[in-house]
């Protein structure tokens, strides 16, 4: 843990961590597959090997990738009128 980019990825994928242990043990069935957290735990690989390689700018775009596929595919907030 010697980066920016180290620290950021880490924390980003403890939280999908939470995210998918909060899912999958409520009381209703899962909405999501366990294969939807396969993309943005590979967009936290790939940002933290280019951050750490010298290409910050690349990483920070997958960070942001990563991020807007967290927000909009599993949506982790619930936003929206409630059913």
């Amino acid at each position: 843990m010697e980066t920016v980019f180290d620290w950021i990825t880490v924390a980003i994928f403890a939280g999908l961590i939470v995210l998918f242990m909060q899912r999958s043990t409520g009381d209703e069935p899962p909405q999501d597959s366990i294969w939807q957290y396969l993309g943005p735990s590979v967009g936290c690989a790939v940002a933290n090997y280019l951050g750490n390689e010298g290409q910050p700018i690349a990483a920070v775009a997958v960070i942001a990738l990563t991020l807007g596929y967290i927000i909009f595919v599993l949506r982790p907030f619930n936003f929206g009128p409630k059913a």
